[in-house]
C-alpha cells in the first residue's frame, strides 16, 4: 500500500531550534517533509493559499514576532477549511494556565521543547505517532501535553 509523506508545517522564529527539528525529524527516518516558517505571518500567507498542500500537521511555536503563536491558533481555528488540521504548541515552557487556554482554542497537544537532542527526537517520534494513527487518538483521549 503506497502512502504519501506526511507533510509538516513548522512556524519558529529560532533558526536553531527549527534546524534542531529537521535533524531529529532526519535520524527518526521517518517518511516526513518539513515546511519551516520564521514567522506566524508567513505561516498564514502559506496556510490560505488555494494552491498549495495542506499539512497534516503544524507545530507551532508560541513566542514569534509580528504574529505569535496564540494569534496564529485562532486565526487557523477561525478558517473552516483549516479545523483539521492537527496542531501542536511547540515552546520552551508550559504553563498550566497557558496550556488551558490553548487547549480551549484549539490545539490538539501542548509539546514543550526539549533540552537533549535525545529528548527532542523521542518526543518527536512520540507526538508523530499520534498524528498518523489518526482520529482514534484525538485530543480528548490524549494527555493535553505531551513529555518524555
Amino acid at each position: 500500500m503506497l502512502h504519501k509523506p506526511l507533510l509538516i508545517y513548522l512556524a519558529d522564529d529560532d533558526n536553531e531550534d527549527r534546524m534542531l527539528f529537521k535533524e531529529a525529524l532526519d535520524e527518526l527516518q521517518m517518511d516526513v517533509i518539513v515546511q519551516d516558517f520564521d514567522n506566524g505571518v508567513t505561516l498564514m500567507e502559506h496556510l490560505l493559499k488555494t494552491d498549495t498542500p495542506l499539512p497534516d500537521v503544524i507545530y507551532l511555536d508560541l513566542n514569534m514576532p509580528l504574529m505569535n503563536g496564540e494569534e496564529c491558533l485562532n486565526d487557523i481555528r477561525n478558517e473552516p477549511n483549516l479545523l483539521d488540521i492537527p496542531i501542536i504548541i511547540y515552546s520552551t515552557y508550559i504553563d498550566e494556565t497557558m496550556s488551558d487556554t490553548l487547549q480551549d482554542k484549539g490545539a490538539n497537544w501542548y509539546l514543550m521543547k526539549p533540552n537533549t537532542f535525545g529528548k527532542l527526537k523521542k518526543l518527536l517520534r512520540k507526538s508523530l505517532n499520534y498524528v498518523y494513527s489518526g482520529s482514534e487518538n484525538t485530543a480528548s483521549n490524549l494527555e493535553f501535553v505531551i513529555t518524555t
